[in-house]
């Protein structure tokens, strides 16, 4: 035990100082990577609704297209046929739209807390370069 108390007292005040540090920077890198998977998560939340929205105007679309055709072989010339043609692609075109919207939020891929990670990493170099590589 060193002789001088004020150089012992300095040095648990740094060890307590740092370990509270450490432990607060560990919440704070839980809370982004809990808050980063849950924004990835919303995201394809929106996605799987507008995609299950554009399956159902699909079905509809075909629903009409099957009797935009009937209708249209009963007239074959006459004009009755023509609405529901308009409606089918009317429908088509949200079930497009929607299956498009629905394709760029699932192309995010799986929620990995990237920020998060790149932070840990950085940490680590950092505390592992300052201790002089030692673990």
């Amino acid at each position: 035990m060193p002789t001088d108390n004020g150089k012992s007292e300095n040095i648990a005040t740094t060890v307590t100082e740092v370990s509270e540090r450490v432990a607060v920077l560990v919440r704070e890198e839980i809370e982004l990577a809990k808050a980063e998977v849950t924004h990835k998560l919303k995201s394809l939340t929106v996605g799987l609704a507008v995609g299950a929205a554009a399956g159902v105007f699909g079905f509809f679309a075909f629903i009409m297209l099957l009797f935009t055709a009937a209708w249209g072989l009963n007239q074959l010339i006459g004009s009755e046929w023509l609405g529901f043609a308009i409606v089918t692609v009317a429908l088509l075109v949200l079930a497009a739209a929607g299956g498009l919207f629905a394709f760029r939020k699932f192309k995010v891929g799986a929620p990995v807390p990237t920020q998060a990670i790149d932070e840990g990493k950085k940490i680590r170099a950092t505390v592992t370069a300052k201790s002089g590589g030692k673990r």
